[in-house]
């Protein structure tokens, strides 16, 4: 039994190596070229099942429990919230239930993350009320930059457009939360949410403003401008229905399973589009085997690199939600590693 114990610490410890001298995964020599990429233009996404959500044993937990995977987002930066179930086929909208008292765990999670990134001010408006929605209250708040107050001014705000009509037909009307509604220089459907460019001079006049993407802020200056959020059907269709141009272009699992690597010596390759997968009560290893796309295959294989974050844990299990906020601090220090080589 020693003998077998010390060739499994062994392999463990030569794979672990093997993942440093790849950058993290099974990268080619191509890949490890250095590219110059700007860090504003940089994403780092998140993929976590909404099954996390039916095990909790009431509404006011699940509550929280979407709370506090809004709050790991926005503390970290996050672009993009990814949340999958285990279907067998793909679908772009989670299965729809009769009964409006039981929404499926991923529909209640997409639903309370969606109106937590939300600003305050706009919430009325973009979302009518709901049963899934009764113990937001309870919430404490993301204060994230684009959650901005009535009194402060910023070069850009998140608005929605009005059914009011604007001065011409060719504009709209949009709430800004400020004291006065604005014009901007297209003409959209009522109950539009965009994003408003209002200049830097705090002057609010009937000059027609222009709504642009809202990736703006974060790649013209840097600015946290919150996360976005998308339904998948399973692990594989996380992946296949990456929203941005090329894909992902590297993809971590974490799992008790994975390779053991100190945050300091974790080296990421320069990258566009990061993915952080998550698994649920029985990890990634369930979620992989039970999508028909990855049958047979190992983890190894799905991702670049596959990493347990917490390997003397104290507790037979980590929850996805205390999980998400241990890694999410472990990748800070590589992935500025990488954003300071990418200036």
């Amino acid at each position: 039994m020693g003998k077998k114990k010390r060739d499994q610490q062994q392999q463990q410890q030569e794979a672990a190596e093997q993942v440093l001298q790849n950058g993290g995964g099974g990268c080619s020599d191509e890949k490890k070229k250095k590219k110059k990429i700007n860090k504003n233009d940089c994403t780092v996404s998140i993929a976590l099942p909404g099954s996390i959500i039916d095990n909790v044993q009431s509404f006011e937990l699940a509550t929280r429990l979407a709370g506090q995977i809004a709050r790991a987002a926005t503390i970290f930066r996050i672009d993009e919230v990814v949340v999958f179930d285990n279907q067998s086929t793909s679908s772009d909208h989670p299965p729809v239930t009769a009964d409006d008292e039981n929404e499926s765990g991923t529909a209640f999670l997409i639903r309370i993350l969606k109106y937590l990134e939300t600003p305050q001010y706009l919430r009325k408006t973009l979302f009518p009320k709901h049963n899934s929605l009764r113990f937001v209250g309870l919430l404490p708040p993301l204060d994230a930059p684009h959650h901005l107050r009535k009194h402060e001014w910023a070069p850009y705000r998140e608005g929605v457009t009005l059914v009011q009509q604007a001065p011409s037909s060719a504009n709209t009307l949009v709430d800004v939360g400020l004291s006065k509604n604005v014009v901007i220089d297209q003409a959209l459907a009522p109950g539009t949410r965009v994003t408003v460019a209002m200049g830097t001079e705090r002057q609010l006049d009937d000059k027609p403003r222009q709504i642009v993407s809202s990736s703006k802020p974060k790649e013209e200056s840097g600015m946290y401008w919150g996360y976005k959020v998308r339904y998948a059907a399973n692990i594989s269709s996380v992946m296949n229905g990456c929203p941005y141009e090329g894909g992902y272009d590297y993809l971590i699992g974490t799992s008790e399973h994975g390779h053991i690597v100190k945050s300091s010596e974790l080296e990421l390759p320069s990258f566009r589009h990061l993915l952080i997968a998550f698994g649920g009560l029985a990890g990634l290893e369930e979620c992989i085997e039970e999508d028909k796309n990855f049958k047979g295959k190992d983890p190894r294989e799905v991702f670049s690199t596959y990493l347990n974050i917490c390997p003397h844990q104290g507790s037979r299990t980590i929850r996805t939600e205390e999980a998400l906020f241990i890694s999410l601090q472990y990748f800070q220090e590589p992935i500025d590693r990488v954003s300071q080589n990418s200036n």
